[in-house]
């Protein structure tokens, strides 16, 4: 599901050169000298500088967390909640399960989105739209599975 997220999110930002997009491999060294690696992750071109450290120093700007079967939902968005404190601008929990998209941010209540709802994530990408269905895997009919 990640990798969905990730080439939705790749092919709007990669032409514009906006910045990075990460996926769980990408570290990142919180201030509280934490190393976090959230499952998605996007930090601005105008905070990357060039580093010979394997892992960036800083708060994403974007961190996505996925929740799967064995995880407890309101730990992921404590999880979520604490890289908000720390300076993340948008933090968003996907729940597979209930086909939900929950979105932080610094001021005022989670955002819950669901099916038939669009994505958007103004402050860090201008324009961008993704129909909440779009993250679901597709299920393929008998007569797609026979080519």
């Amino acid at each position: 599901m990640s990798s969905r997220l990730i080439a939705f999110l790749f092919a709007w930002i990669n032409p514009r050169r906006w910045g990075r997009v990460f996926d769980s491999a990408g570290g990142f060294i919180m201030p509280d000298t934490n190393l976090k690696a959230p499952d998605v992750s996007f930090v601005r071109a105008s905070r990357l500088l060039q580093s010979n450290e394997n892992f960036g120093e800083l708060v994403p700007d974007l961190v996505v967390e996925i929740k799967s079967q064995s995880d407890k939902i309101k730990l992921i968005a404590a999880k979520i909640r604490k890289f908000i404190e720390l300076g993340a601008i948008v933090g968003i929990v996907i729940d597979p399960d209930e086909q939900t998209v929950t979105i932080y941010r610094s001021t005022g209540e989670p955002t819950v989105l669901e099916n038939g709802e669009i994505l958007t994530i103004p402050e860090l990408f201008p324009g961008w739209e993704l129909p909440v269905t779009e993250l679901w895997p597709p299920i393929f009919t008998e007569e797609e599975t026979q080519i």
